[in-house]
Parts: C-alpha cells; sequence; structure tokens
C-alpha cells in the first residue's frame, strides 16, 4: 500500500513509457513558500521578502527548490508508495513564481525483474503552467514482480 492513496503497482503492470497519476499545484502565493519555510528551516528572505528579492534582482519571491523538488518527490511516493523507493535525485531548471501552476508526473524508463521484486527506474519532471520545465530528475523503486 502506498499510504492510504492507492495500491502501489506491481512491475508486471509497468511498461516504459507508463506515466503515474499527476500531482498538481494550483496558483502558488507567497504564502505557500512562507509555509515551507516554516516546515523545512529555508527561511531565506528572498522567497518571501518582495522588497529585498526585487533588490537582488529577481521579478519578485520565488519559491524554495526545495518546495517543487517536493512536488516532484509526491508524484513518486503516491504512484509506487513512499516505502519502495530506492533512490530519488532532481535538478533544478527553472524557478517557480507566484501565481504558477506546476504539475510533476513520473514516467517509467526501466523495468528490470530479478525474481520475486524488480526495480522500475523512472524519470520525474515538474511543469509549469506554460509547459517549462522546472525541474527534472529521476528514480527507482523496488516493487513485487508480480501479484
Amino acid at each position: 500500500m502506498t499510504d492510504g492513496r492507492a495500491e502501489a503497482p506491481v512491475a508486471a503492470d509497468l511498461s516504459v513509457g507508463d506515466t503515474g497519476p499527476e500531482v498538481v499545484v494550483s496558483d502558488l502565493d507567497r504564502s505557500d513558500f512562507v509555509k515551507y519555510a516554516g516546515a523545512s528551516g529555508d527561511f531565506n528572505p528572498i522567497h518571501y521578502n518582495e522588497p529585498l528579492a526585487t533588490a537582488a534582482g529577481y521579478e519578485s519571491v520565488f519559491a524554495q527548490g526545495m518546495f517543487t523538488a517536493g512536488v516532484a518527490a509526491r508524484a513518486v511516493a503516491d504512484w509506487f508508495g513512499l516505502a519502495n523507493v530506492r533512490s530519488y535525485g532532481v535538478r533544478f531548471q527553472a524557478q517557480v513564481w507566484p501565481g504558477d501552476t506546476v504539475t510533476a508526473v513520473a514516467e517509467v524508463t526501466g523495468v528490470e525483474v530479478g525474481g520475486d521484486v524488480a526495480t522500475v527506474e523512472a524519470d520525474v519532471l515538474v511543469t509549469n503552467q506554460d509547459g517549462e520545465a522546472v525541474v527534472t530528475g529521476r528514480a527507482s523503486a523496488e516493487l513485487p514482480a508480480d501479484r
């Protein structure tokens, strides 16, 4: 089971190119960045103090990179089950601004079966409302080979 959302898939049900459920976070605003700061301890004021952000040359405050990485992680964990995830890594591609909507999805890139267990590899992508990649990454999960 994945943390109560759905049953984790088995490798026999997955093929290269399959995508998991999308995770969408709509209409982000400064309060989302402040809440994340409180949860993570990342209180860099560039994420919530408009005058400081613009003085530093940014158009506005912007989301912490790890906030967006967390959206990607949720797509992986919701699909494969958090306990089954063996590796996860991301690369930041672009900033996320107030008003943005981000969508995360994972896509199977490989399935390697070894007895009763399989390793599933996936690419992870988070895009904004314009289709621009803001985070890319990879993850792997260990799943039962079959039911």
